[in-house]
C-alpha cells in the first residue's frame, strides 16, 4: 500500500535519529534534549498509526498496518495494540486468532488492551473466556477500568446471569476505586434490572453518591415495566433534571399499565415544560388517547405531533398511531384524513385504517380499502386479515368472509392463525349459524384458545342459545378459570331464556372461586372537555336531579312512539317493576341524559362504555337519536355504534 509506505518513510528510527542529532548540533545551548525529540517523534508515529486505522476497511489494509507497527518497533506498544485490535473487532473479525495472537506476544500488557480483548469476547458472547482474561488480568497486576466492570455487567445482564453478577459487583468492592464510579453504578443497576432483581439495583442506587438522569431513568422505566407506577412517580418527582427520555418513559409506563389519564396529565406537564417530543413519546400519549376514547385530546396531539414534524405527513409509525387513535375516539372521518394526508403508507396504516373501519361498522368501506391495498406493492399481512374478517363479521356477511379466509393462504401464502378463526367464530355465530360456528371450532387444525370460545359465548348470547353458551363456558372455565367476564356472560344467557336455577349456579360457583364482577360504568366528555363517568346505579353526581328528569322526559317521548322496555336485559329474576326501574339507571342511559343537558342542541354525543351495550339502551339511544336529533356514538367493549335519525351504523347486529 504505497500511501501507507510513504506516511511512515520518515518516521524510521534511523531519520528520528539523524533530525534529533542536526537539531542539538545547530543549537546546543537552546535545542531540546535528544530523548524528548525521539519522544516526541514517537508518540507522533503513534497517533499516525492511529489516525490510520480509523480508516481502514478490510483486512488486508489493517494488516499493512500491522506490518508498519512491526517495523517501527512497536510491537510492544499497548496503546497501538489496543487500537488495532478495536478496529479488528470492529470489522467483525473474530478475536481468535488473530487479535488474541496479537495480544499473546505483548509482554506487559495494560488495562486497555485486557480491556479491548474481553470486550471482543463479548461481543461474540463468550463469556466465559472473557471471565478468564479479566482473572488473568488480576493475576498479573494489572488494574480493571471502569469499562472492563461495565461491559462484563452488561454481558451478564444479557446472559441474565445474577451469580455472576453479584461476583463481579464482589470484584468492584475488593479492587477498590469503583465505589463512585457512576458508569459502574449505572451498568450495575442495568444488570441486576435484566437479571430480575430490581430490588437490588435499586439498593445501589440508594448507595450510589453520585447519579445522573441515566440511574433515574433505568429504575424508573424498570419499575414502569412491572406495573409499579407509584415507585416510578416518586423517583420521577426526585428526578432533579428531567430529559425527553425521562418523560417519556413516565408517559409510556402509564400508558401500557392503563391508565391513560395520568400518561395524558404527565404529557401536558411534559409541554409546559418545554420540553421537546420524538416519536416514542409521541406513540406513548396516542396510545393513552385511544384508551380513553376522549375526542378532547385527540386534536390537539395531533398538532403536537405535526408540530415536532413527527405528524402523520413525515412519520409512517405515528400516522398509522393517529389512525388508530382517532378510530378510537369515534372519528373514523378524521382518522381516514389522516390516512388520506400520509406522504408514505405500509401495511400497518392500511390494517390500521381497516381495522378503523371495521370496529366502526363500516364494512364496505373496509372492504374498498382492502381492494386498493393489494393493488399496490403492499402486501397484506396477518393484522390486515383480521380487520377484513372483522368488518365482515360486525356486519354479518358471511360469504364475503369465508372468500377472505380462503384467499389468505391460496393468494398470499398467510396460514391462518387461532385469532383468524376466532373471526370465523364469530362471523358465523353473529350471523345466527351456531352450530355451523361449534362444528369449524371442533374441526379446525389448531387447538382453540379463549377468544375462539369466547366468540361463541357471545354469540349465544346474541341469539340466546343456553346449550351451546353451557360448552363454549365450560372449555372457557378450564382455559380462563379466573375470567369473570365468562362467567357473568354465561349468567346472562341463561338470565335471556329465564333459567334462574342455571343463573343461581353460575353466581355459586363465582363466589367460590372468589370472583366479583366488574362494575358497568360509563363516560362522556362535556362541552368543555371534562370526563363524568358515571355507574350503573349510582346517582351521586352533583347533576343527578337534572339527569334523572332529562330521563324520564327522554323515556316519556319515547313510550309514545311505541318503545317498551327490554326486560330481558336484566339478569335478575326480580319483578318486571325492578327490572324497568334498574334499566333507569343503567350507566349509559345517565351519560346519556347528562349529554342531553350539557352539550349544545344538535351536536354530537359521545359515550364510551366498559361492557357491552345492553339491547335496552341500545333501543333507547336509537329512538334518542332520532327524537332529539342528535348523533350519538357509543363505543362499547365490542365495537362503535354510530346512532342517527333513529337508526344505529351496526344495523341492530352486534
Amino acid at each position: 500500500m504505497v500511501t501507507l509506505s510513504r506516511k511512515f518513510s520518515t518516521a524510521t528510527s534511523d531519520s528520528l535519529t539523524y533530525i534529533s542529532l542536526k537539531q542539538f548540533s545547530q543549537n546546543p545551548q537552546k535545542s531540546t534534549p535528544f530523548y524528548q525529540i525521539q519522544q516526541q517523534q514517537l508518540e507522533h508515529l503513534k497517533s499516525q498509526i492511529v489516525t490510520t486505522l480509523d480508516g481502514c476497511k478490510n483486512l488486508t489494509q489493517i494488516k499493512q498496518v500491522h506490518a508498519r507497527i512491526l517495523l517501527s518497533d512497536l510491537e510492544q506498544s499497548c496503546y497501538v495494540l489496543a487500537k488495532l485490535i478495536r478496529t479488528l473487532i470492529k470489522l467483525n473479525f473474530p478475536v481468535d486468532p488473530y487479535p488474541r495472537s496479537i495480544f499473546n506476544r505483548v509482554k506487559y500488557p495494560n488495562p486497555f488492551l485486557y480491556n479491548a480483548l474481553i470486550r471482543g469476547y463479548l461481543i461474540e458472547e463468550r463469556l466465559n473466556e472473557s471471565i478468564e482474561l479479566y482473572s488473568l488480568m488480576r493475576k498479573e497486576g494489572a488494574g480493571p477500568l471502569s469499562f472492563t466492570f461495565a461491559a462484563l455487567f452488561k454481558a451478564c445482564g444479557a446472559k441474565m446471569n445474577m451469580s455472576l453478577g453479584r461476583q463481579i459487583h464482589g470484584q468492584t468492592i475488593l479492587v477498590g476505586g469503583f465505589d463512585e464510579d457512576l458508569h459502574v453504578g449505572n451498568s450495575m443497576i442495568d444488570m441486576y434490572i435484566k437479571c430480575g432483581f430490581l430490588e437490588f439495583g435499586r439498593k445501589v442506587f440508594d448507595e450510589m453518591p453520585k447519579r445522573d438522569v441515566i440511574s433515574w431513568t433505568e429504575l424508573i422505566s424498570a419499575y414502569a415495566k412491572t406495573g409499579n407506577m407509584e415507585s416510578a412517580g416518586e423517583l420521577f418527582d426526585g428526578l432533579p433534571v428531567k430529559d425527553m427520555v425521562a418523560w417519556t418513559v413516565m408517559v409510556s409506563g402509564f400508558a401500557q399499565n392503563a391508565k391513560p389519564r395520568e400518561a395524558i396529565m404527565v404529557f401536558e406537564k411534559m409541554q409546559e415544560s418545554g420540553v421537546e417530543t420524538d416519536e416514542i413519546t409521541l406513540l406513548g400519549v396516542i396510545s393513552a388517547c385511544a384508551q380513553l376514547g376522549a375526542a378532547k385530546y385527540a386534536d390537539w396531539i395531533r398538532d403536537v405531533a405535526e408540530k415536532s414534524e413527527f405528524g402523520g405527513k413525515h412519520s409512517v409509525v405515528v400516522g398509522s398511531a393517529l389512525i388508530d387513535m382517532y378510530s378510537k375516539c369515534g372519528s373514523v372521518g378524521d382518522a381516514y384524513r389522516v390516512f388520506q394526508g400520509m406522504k408514505e403508507r405500509n401495511v400497518y396504516s392500511y390494517s390500521s385504517m381497516i381495522l378503523g373501519f371495521a370496529m366502526h361498522g363500516r364494512a364496505h368501506d373496509a372492504m374498498k380499502l382492502f381492494d386498493e391495498m393489494v393493488t399496490t406493492e403492499i402486501k397484506p399481512n396477518r393484522v390486515t386479515f383480521i380487520g377484513v374478517l372483522t368488518a365482515c363479521s360486525h356486519a354479518g356477511m358471511v360469504e364475503q368472509g369465508w372468500q377472505i379466509f380462503e384467499l389468505m393462504e391460496k393468494c398470499y401464502g398467510i396460514k391462518p392463525s387461532a385469532d383468524h378463526y376466532t373471526c370465523m367464530v364469530d362471523l358465523l355465530g353473529r350471523a345466527g349459524r351456531l352450530q355451523e360456528a361449534h362444528e369449524l371450532v371442533k374441526t379446525m387444525p389448531i387447538e382453540p384458545h379463549g377468544g375462539m370460545w369466547g366468540a361463541l359465548l357471545g354469540a349465544c348470547r346474541i341469539h340466546k342459545s343456553p346449550d351451546i353458551a353451557a360448552i363454549a363456558a365450560n372449555h372457557l372455565f378450564e382455559l380462563e378459570p379466573y375470567c369473570i367476564g365468562n362467567y357473568v356472560l354465561l349468567a346472562n344467557v341463561y338470565a335471556s331464556c329465564g333459567r334462574w336455577s342455571d343463573v343461581s349456579t353460575v353466581r355459586k360457583l363465582m363466589r367460590a372461586r372468589g370472583l366479583r364482577k366488574n362494575p358497568a360504568f360509563s363516560w362522556i366528555e362535556s362541552e368543555k372537555g371534562m370526563v363524568h363517568e358515571f355507574f350503573s346505579g349510582d346517582m351521586t353526581h352533583p347533576r343527578s336531579g337534572e339527569i334523572k328528569q332529562a330521563l324520564e322526559d327522554l323515556l316519556e317521548r319515547l313510550e309514545a312512539k311505541g318503545y317498551q322496555p327490554h326486560l330481558s336485559s336484566v339478569p335478575y329474576d326480580v319483578n318486571d317493576e325492578d327490572k324497568r326501574r334498574i334499566l333507569m339507571t343503567h350507566s349509559e342511559k345517565l351519560a346519556l341524559a347528562f349529554g342531553l343537558i350539557s352539550t349544545l342542541p344538535g351536536s354530537e354525543i359521545r359515550i364510551v362504555k366498559n361492557v357491552r351495550i345492553c339491547e335496552d339502551c341500545h333501543s333507547v339511544i336509537c329512538g334518542a337519536s332520532q327524537i332529539m336529533g342528535r348523533e350519538i356514538v357509543v363505543r362499547d367493549i365490542m365495537r362503535f355504534h354510530h346512532f342517527h335519525d333513529g337508526i344505529c351504523s351496526c344495523g341492530n347486529f352486534w
